[in-house]
Protein backbone atom coordinates (compact mmCIF):
# COMPACT_ATOMS: atom_id res chain seq x y z
CA UNK A 1 0.00 0.00 0.00
CA UNK A 2 2.75 2.40 0.96
CA UNK A 3 4.65 1.63 -2.22
CA UNK A 4 1.55 2.30 -4.31
CA UNK A 5 0.95 5.66 -2.61
CA UNK A 6 4.59 6.61 -3.05
CA UNK A 7 4.54 5.73 -6.75
CA UNK A 8 1.34 7.72 -7.21
CA UNK A 9 2.89 10.76 -5.49
CA UNK A 10 5.96 10.57 -7.71
CA UNK A 11 3.77 10.46 -10.81
CA UNK A 12 1.74 13.47 -9.62
CA UNK A 13 4.90 15.49 -8.89
CA UNK A 14 6.32 14.62 -12.28
CA UNK A 15 3.15 15.70 -14.03
CA UNK A 16 3.01 18.98 -12.08
CA UNK A 17 6.67 19.65 -12.96
CA UNK A 18 5.97 19.11 -16.64
CA UNK A 19 3.11 21.60 -16.47
CA UNK A 20 4.85 24.21 -14.32
CA UNK A 21 8.32 24.11 -15.87
CA UNK A 22 7.59 26.19 -19.02
CA UNK A 23 6.10 29.01 -16.92
CA UNK A 24 8.90 28.86 -14.37
CA UNK A 25 11.52 28.78 -17.11
CA UNK A 26 10.02 31.80 -18.85
CA UNK A 27 9.90 33.75 -15.58
CA UNK A 28 13.54 32.88 -14.89
CA UNK A 29 14.61 34.08 -18.34
CA UNK A 30 12.78 37.38 -17.85
CA UNK A 31 14.48 37.83 -14.49
CA UNK A 32 17.89 37.18 -16.01
CA UNK A 33 17.19 39.60 -18.86
CA UNK A 34 16.28 42.36 -16.43
CA UNK A 35 19.50 41.83 -14.51
CA UNK A 36 21.71 41.54 -17.57
CA UNK A 37 24.07 44.44 -18.27
CA UNK A 38 25.24 45.45 -21.70
CA UNK A 39 28.95 46.38 -21.59
CA UNK A 40 29.51 50.14 -21.97
CA UNK A 41 25.85 51.07 -21.38
CA UNK A 42 25.63 50.91 -17.58
CA UNK A 43 23.34 53.65 -16.34
CA UNK A 44 24.97 56.31 -14.17
CA UNK A 45 22.23 58.20 -12.31
CA UNK A 46 24.56 61.17 -11.74
CA UNK A 47 25.87 61.47 -15.29
CA UNK A 48 23.13 63.84 -16.51
CA UNK A 49 23.54 66.05 -13.46
CA UNK A 50 27.31 66.25 -13.81
CA UNK A 51 27.01 67.01 -17.54
CA UNK A 52 24.59 69.86 -16.80
CA UNK A 53 26.89 71.27 -14.12
CA UNK A 54 29.80 71.36 -16.57
CA UNK A 55 27.53 72.92 -19.21
CA UNK A 56 26.42 75.66 -16.81
CA UNK A 57 30.03 76.49 -15.98
CA UNK A 58 30.85 76.79 -19.67
CA UNK A 59 27.78 78.92 -20.35
CA UNK A 60 28.68 81.26 -17.51
CA UNK A 61 32.19 81.71 -18.89
CA UNK A 62 30.87 82.67 -22.34
CA UNK A 63 27.90 85.00 -21.80
CA UNK A 64 27.97 88.35 -20.01
CA UNK A 65 27.02 88.79 -16.36
CA UNK A 66 23.47 89.98 -17.08
CA UNK A 67 22.75 87.07 -19.43
CA UNK A 68 24.11 84.55 -16.96
CA UNK A 69 22.04 85.94 -14.09
CA UNK A 70 19.00 85.97 -16.39
CA UNK A 71 19.47 82.29 -17.21
CA UNK A 72 20.24 81.37 -13.61
CA UNK A 73 17.12 83.11 -12.28
CA UNK A 74 14.62 82.72 -15.14
CA UNK A 75 15.81 79.75 -17.19
CA UNK A 76 16.12 81.77 -20.42
CA UNK A 77 18.37 84.31 -22.13
CA UNK A 78 17.32 87.39 -24.09
CA UNK A 79 19.43 88.38 -27.06
CA UNK A 80 18.89 91.74 -28.79
CA UNK A 81 18.48 91.59 -32.56
CA UNK A 82 20.89 93.45 -34.82
CA UNK A 83 19.39 93.24 -38.32
CA UNK A 84 18.31 96.56 -39.82
CA UNK A 85 14.98 95.21 -41.09
CA UNK A 86 14.29 92.91 -38.19
CA UNK A 87 13.72 89.17 -38.30
CA UNK A 88 11.54 87.69 -41.02
CA UNK A 89 7.94 86.67 -40.52
CA UNK A 90 6.28 84.82 -43.34
CA UNK A 91 8.92 86.04 -45.78
CA UNK A 92 8.41 89.74 -44.99
CA UNK A 93 10.14 92.06 -42.51
CA UNK A 94 8.56 91.85 -39.09
CA UNK A 95 9.71 95.25 -37.83
CA UNK A 96 10.31 98.66 -39.24
CA UNK A 97 13.91 99.53 -39.99
CA UNK A 98 15.72 100.30 -36.78
CA UNK A 99 12.90 99.13 -34.50
CA UNK A 100 14.25 97.21 -31.51
CA UNK A 101 13.45 93.53 -31.35
CA UNK A 102 14.84 90.62 -29.40
CA UNK A 103 14.90 86.85 -29.03
CA UNK A 104 14.22 84.55 -26.12
CA UNK A 105 16.42 81.45 -25.95
CA UNK A 106 14.98 78.46 -24.13
CA UNK A 107 16.64 75.06 -23.61
CA UNK A 108 15.33 72.55 -26.18
CA UNK A 109 12.67 74.96 -27.45
CA UNK A 110 12.49 77.16 -30.56
CA UNK A 111 14.02 80.64 -30.39
CA UNK A 112 11.19 83.17 -30.05
CA UNK A 113 11.46 86.61 -31.70
CA UNK A 114 9.38 89.44 -30.21
CA UNK A 115 9.01 93.23 -29.91
CA UNK A 116 10.01 94.38 -26.40
CA UNK A 117 8.06 97.65 -26.60
CA UNK A 118 4.73 95.91 -27.22
CA UNK A 119 5.55 92.28 -26.26
CA UNK A 120 4.20 91.21 -29.62
CA UNK A 121 5.40 87.73 -30.56
CA UNK A 122 6.83 87.57 -34.07
CA UNK A 123 8.25 84.19 -34.99
CA UNK A 124 9.55 80.88 -33.74
CA UNK A 125 12.87 79.65 -35.15
CA UNK A 126 13.41 75.92 -34.73
CA UNK A 127 17.05 74.85 -34.58
CA UNK A 128 18.52 71.58 -33.34
CA UNK A 129 21.94 70.79 -31.92
CA UNK A 130 22.22 67.01 -31.28
CA UNK A 131 24.93 65.73 -28.97
CA UNK A 132 27.26 63.79 -31.26
CA UNK A 133 29.63 62.89 -28.42
CA UNK A 134 27.12 60.75 -26.50
CA UNK A 135 26.71 57.02 -27.14
CA UNK A 136 24.60 56.18 -30.16
CA UNK A 137 23.96 59.83 -31.06
CA UNK A 138 21.94 60.97 -28.05
CA UNK A 139 19.40 63.45 -29.40
CA UNK A 140 19.77 66.10 -26.70
CA UNK A 141 22.56 68.24 -25.34
CA UNK A 142 22.42 69.19 -21.67
CA UNK A 143 20.07 72.15 -21.21
CA UNK A 144 22.82 74.74 -20.73
CA UNK A 145 24.82 73.42 -23.69
CA UNK A 146 21.74 73.76 -25.90
CA UNK A 147 21.23 77.35 -24.75
CA UNK A 148 24.90 78.14 -25.33
CA UNK A 149 24.84 76.65 -28.85
CA UNK A 150 21.83 78.83 -29.75
CA UNK A 151 23.39 81.89 -28.13
CA UNK A 152 26.64 81.44 -30.06
CA UNK A 153 24.82 80.88 -33.36
CA UNK A 154 22.56 83.89 -32.82
CA UNK A 155 25.23 86.32 -31.66
CA UNK A 156 27.80 85.04 -34.17
CA UNK A 157 25.68 85.16 -37.34
CA UNK A 158 22.08 86.13 -36.70
CA UNK A 159 21.10 86.30 -40.35
CA UNK A 160 22.48 82.87 -41.13
CA UNK A 161 20.69 81.32 -38.17
CA UNK A 162 17.24 82.70 -38.98
CA UNK A 163 17.64 81.86 -42.68
CA UNK A 164 18.61 78.25 -41.96
CA UNK A 165 16.12 77.62 -39.14
CA UNK A 166 12.61 76.26 -39.61
CA UNK A 167 10.41 79.33 -39.21
CA UNK A 168 6.89 79.12 -37.75
CA UNK A 169 4.27 81.52 -36.48
CA UNK A 170 4.14 82.03 -32.69
CA UNK A 171 2.50 79.22 -30.75
CA UNK A 172 3.64 76.34 -32.95
CA UNK A 173 5.79 74.78 -30.21
CA UNK A 174 6.06 77.35 -27.42
CA UNK A 175 2.84 78.31 -25.67
CA UNK A 176 2.27 82.07 -26.21
CA UNK A 177 0.88 82.35 -22.66
CA UNK A 178 4.15 80.99 -21.34
CA UNK A 179 6.19 83.44 -23.44
CA UNK A 180 4.13 86.43 -22.31
CA UNK A 181 4.42 85.29 -18.71
CA UNK A 182 8.18 84.97 -19.16
CA UNK A 183 8.33 88.46 -20.67
CA UNK A 184 6.53 89.81 -17.62
CA UNK A 185 8.93 87.90 -15.37
CA UNK A 186 11.86 89.32 -17.33
CA UNK A 187 10.49 92.86 -16.94
CA UNK A 188 10.13 92.45 -13.19
CA UNK A 189 13.54 90.82 -12.94
CA UNK A 190 15.16 93.78 -14.72
CA UNK A 191 13.41 96.28 -12.44
CA UNK A 192 14.67 94.50 -9.34
CA UNK A 193 18.15 94.18 -10.80
CA UNK A 194 18.27 97.92 -11.53
CA UNK A 195 17.11 98.68 -7.99
CA UNK A 196 19.83 96.49 -6.52
CA UNK A 197 22.41 98.14 -8.73
CA UNK A 198 21.20 101.61 -7.73
CA UNK A 199 21.42 100.70 -4.04
CA UNK A 200 24.89 99.29 -4.53
CA UNK A 201 26.02 102.42 -6.38
CA UNK A 202 24.50 104.62 -3.67
CA UNK A 203 26.25 102.68 -0.93
CA UNK A 204 29.56 102.91 -2.77
CA UNK A 205 29.12 106.65 -3.27
CA UNK A 206 28.38 107.24 0.42
CA UNK A 207 31.65 105.70 1.56
CA UNK A 208 33.98 108.58 2.55
CA UNK A 209 37.15 108.89 0.51
CA UNK A 210 40.31 107.90 2.41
Amino acid sequence: MALALGATAIVIVALMWEVAWPTASEALERHRARRARIPGLDVDPGRERRAEQRARQLLRSCVNAEEWEMYRDLGLIRVWGALAGGPGRGGTPATEDGAPYAYLIYPHKPIVAYLPQTRELLTEYCVDFPDETRPYGSPHLPDSDDVLAKWMALTGDERRLIESANMHLPGRQVDPKRVRRDLWRLHEWERQRLRRQARADGAAGSVPAP
